[in-house]
């Protein structure tokens, strides 16, 4: 797949906590972690999951369990971490990665950072918010429309390096020419709805990449803004 990436600090923040990976050999691995926990403990987490996954053999196709491994190791790096360096005690990352095989896409997710698809004119989002928000919309507690106002939107409720043992959600997903998927921070979905990523996404994949940033930016800019935006060639 054809790859552009963008990352900025935003408005707000004094430091950019979020961390990308696009790994392109035999098969391909592209990932966003967005990390939490203090002034440093952010930088680190999403360092640390990035630099797990990079250990990766991507001279297999996509496998479920090797990517549940990988996923283990950057938990158990950053929850380790954290136990000898009091300073960085309560760090996390959400880390959602995406590796492409010879004909499909398999997914593996933590947090409530994104990946979503377009093809043939509809947009999906592949993943699930492990969020307080995203468990009330799924339990029918709010409505969309409340949860975008709704006071605790952006408590995580399940977070790599938070706890010794971690479950990842894993996904699969064709690929079909001309298709694109989209991997990104909270830092870009606090601002760009569906309507906005489909406008996006019809545009050429760099004018995409830089309108979807632009639209974080002028929405506000609170938070960190990481995204990944990949085409299937045609």
């Amino acid at each position: 797949m054809i790859a552009i990436s963008r990352t900025h600090q935003g408005k707000v923040r004094q430091n950019n906590q979020d961390s990308l990976l696009i790994r392109e050999e035999l098969t391909s691995l592209y990932v966003v972690a967005d990390g939490m926990g203090g002034h440093r403990g952010g930088n680190v987490a999403s360092a640390m999951a990035v630099s797990a996954l990079m250990q990766m053999d991507l001279s297999l196709q996509p496998e479920e369990a090797a990517f549940r491994h990988a996923f283990q190791l950057a938990n158990l790096s950053i929850w380790k971490r954290q136990l000898v360096d009091v300073s960085l005690s309560g760090m996390g990352t959400t880390l959602s990665a995406l590796w492409e095989g010879e004909d499909s896409v398999m997914v593996a997710h933590v947090g409530d950072s994104r990946v979503y698809q377009y093809a043939d004119g509809i947009l999906k989002q592949i993943t699930q918010d492990h969020s307080l928000v995203g468990e009330l919309l799924r339990t029918g507690a709010i409505t969309p429309e409340m949860a975008n106002n709704y006071p605790y939107r952006n408590i995580v409720t399940r977070a790599v390096g938070t706890d010794s043992v971690l479950q990842a959600d894993i996904y699969q997903a064709k690929k079909p020419a001309g298709s694109r998927f989209v991997i990104c921070s909270d830092g870009l979905t606090e601002y760009a709805g569906n309507k906005d990523l489909v406008e996006c996404l019809e545009l050429p994949l760099n004018e995409a990449a830089d309108r979807l940033l632009h639209i974080a930016l002028e929405g506000g800019g609170r938070d960190n803004i990481t995204l990944i935006v990949l085409e299937v060639p045609a």
